[in-house]
């Protein structure tokens, strides 16, 4: 990396290395301690700019202003789009069509499985009883 590609790096993004580029990260930490002269000189006058970036107010928009914003936007026949939602607005429907007849399908299965599953312990019940009252299985079964 050159003293020129880190000045314009450290100016565009500051003296914060986590908002650097990951691509050229690694490049300019190794610049920085190869030629600690020409970085710090960079970094400290970066570091000052992002102190009074910091430390300016951020701007309130009353709603006055927003409102006569949106309302001329509607007379300009304006529509707000929704790019970025409608791929997860159609993903959080199909997940939760998927849960839906996940469930579905869960009770439905435990419904047709309780009959086969209880036949042989009613049986054995009925069995069991009918032994106690000294009834023949064939008088029981028919």
């Amino acid at each position: 990396m050159t003293a020129d590609r880190f000045i314009a790096l450290v100016s565009a993004y500051g003296a914060d290395v986590r908002r650097w580029p990951e691509g050229e990260r690694a490049a300019a930490q190794a610049f920085a301690a190869g030629q600690p002269d020409v970085a710090r000189a960079a970094l400290v006058e970066a570091d000052a700019i992002d102190a009074l970036l910091h430390a300016s107010p951020v701007p309130q928009v009353p709603s006055a202003l927003r409102d006569r914003i949106i309302a001329s936007a509607a007379d300009a026949g304006l529509k707000a789009r929704k790019h970025g939602r409608l791929w997860l607005d159609r993903l959080a429907l199909t997940l939760g069509a998927g849960w839906a007849a996940a469930a579905c399908a869960g009770v439905a299965a435990g419904i047709v499985m309780t009959a086969h599953m209880t036949a042989d312990a009613q049986a054995d019940a009925v069995l069991y009883q009918a032994s106690l009252q000294g009834v023949d299985d064939t008088e029981v079964l028919g």
